[in-house]
């Protein structure tokens, strides 16, 4: 049954009236002002469609949905709804056949934090008509009284199934030392019937504080041939853990992949809640770096001041991984953050997009493109905002931006903040 989805709320495709500072058009998808949902919306989420990349859905919290059927230059909008709730953490991810799949958390009483239930599971629902219309969603990790939280997914190559990783509280910011957080792993096929059961896939688990010692960020990717990887974040490291046969076996014991120093919950002046959780992709493109496997974060090794975009490598499914590559490009002190990369699947070209503050002084902020045609070896960088904003802490700013690419198709997306009020935005970039 199609969900009573409320289109066509607005059309937007206006850029920002400042001096420009980038080549690259910016399109705000969606604004405080006049979006007519239920909260700001941030922590934006896009998918550029492999079956038609001029075909783009995207998703803001808590309840946002955004399709453009013209490469990203204009869009409509509709609310999300479902019985098992909608309550952010947006996800928008597709397959090569045009199916759009928005994951999100519960919140079946629709009640929000008033409610026990909320966050009683990971809810996957899925478009048949380019993000027009969604299904009811089924639940994945049901599981009371605990908590689910920040999801992740990815279709596999051949379209037939979808993995998800994400974090069960056993009480979300529980101080009981015997309460933790541990990584879960589900998949579903195309259609979604159902989802399988939902295994554990840490070793170690985490606390529920919502801080550097709980186990969060998880990000899986998936390989050509059944494999599927997940990354995440626990205290200053990045533990990594693959299986080969769609989630049914894992590792015995986590490969640690990088290290963040500092750990993953950083500080940045002006952001109310700040992180440098791991971003996992795998390279599909059947070039010379076919089935290489990439991570993204950022962390303070630095200085307190200074955080940094990291970038390492594995060709050999994540049992071991490069140094890491410093991926901005600035020789000055200053707070790059919140990163999310992209693999362009028809050259294996790498795309990162992250905030940047290396030209301006204060709170004032521009959104940045790294790009890497060699494997993250070496990066450029642009800076992709028309102008720089100033955010404040007093606003919830979200946890993440993100990216998608396809074709040459490359579309970031990231929330602005102007005067207390936030936005969400978008650079026509084709490469």
């Amino acid at each position: 049954m199609l969900i009573k989805a409320s289109l066509l709320l607005f059309i937007l495709g206006f850029t920002y009236a400042g001096v420009s500072q980038s080549p690259f058009l910016n399109i705000r998808i969606t604004a405080q002002d006049n979006n007519g949902f239920s909260y700001p919306p941030c922590e934006p989420s896009i998918h550029v469609s492999a079956h038609n990349p001029s075909r783009i859905v995207a998703g803001t919290i808590l309840d946002g949905f955004h399709v453009s059927a013209d490469s990203g230059k204009t869009w409509i909008s509709g609310q999300l709804t479902s019985p098992l709730g909608v309550y952010g953490d947006p996800c928008v991810t597709g397959n090569m056949k045009g199916d759009f799949f928005y994951c999100h958390l519960g919140d079946p009483a629709g009640k929000g934090w008033g409610s026990e239930s909320l966050l009683d599971c990971i809810v996957c629902q899925r478009s048949d008509d380019g993000g027009l219309t969604w299904d009811d969603g089924k639940a994945a990790g049901n599981n009371p009284p605990r908590d689910q939280d920040k999801e992740w997914a990815v279709c596999t190559p051949n379209s037939r199934h979808i993995y998800m990783s994400w974090t069960q509280f056993d009480k979300y910011e529980s101080t009981n030392p015997t309460d933790s957080t541990n990584i879960l792993f589900s998949r579903s096929c195309r259609k979604m019937k159902k989802w399988k059961k939902a295994l554990r896939i840490n070793q170690f688990a985490g606390n529920c504080l919502d801080d550097d010692g709980t186990a969060e960020g998880a990000v899986p990717a998936s390989g050509m041939k059944n494999e599927v990887y997940v990354a995440w974040a626990l205290n200053e490291t990045i533990w990594f853990d693959r299986s080969l046969n769609r989630g049914k076996k894992w590792l015995d014991k986590d490969i640690p992949a990088a290290t963040i120093y500092g750990g993953w919950n950083q500080t940045i002046p002006g952001i109310m809640r700040a992180n440098g959780m791991p971003v996992l992709v795998s390279d599909l493109s059947g070039g010379n770096r076919n089935g290489f496997l990439y991570l993204c974060w950022s962390d303070t090794r630095n200085g307190e001041s200074n955080t940094d975009v990291w970038f390492s490598y594995s060709s050999d499914k994540g049992s071991s991984w490069s140094d890491p590559i410093r991926v901005n490009s600035d020789a000055g002190e200053a707070h790059q953050f919140f990163p999310w990369m992209a693999v362009d699947q028809t050259n294996g070209d790498l795309h990162i997009v992250f905030y940047d503050r290396r030209r301006n002084e204060g709170l004032a902020t521009d959104v940045y493109l790294a790009s890497s045609s060699d494997g993250g070896i070496r990066w450029t960088n642009e800076r992709i905002s028309e102008s720089p904003f100033e955010p404040t802490d007093r606003v919830f700013f979200g946890d993440y931006n993100n990216i998608s690419a396809h074709g040459g198709v490359v579309r970031p997306i990231w929330t602005r903040c102007e005067g207390g009020r936030l936005s969400v935005w978008t650079a026509l970039i084709n490469r």
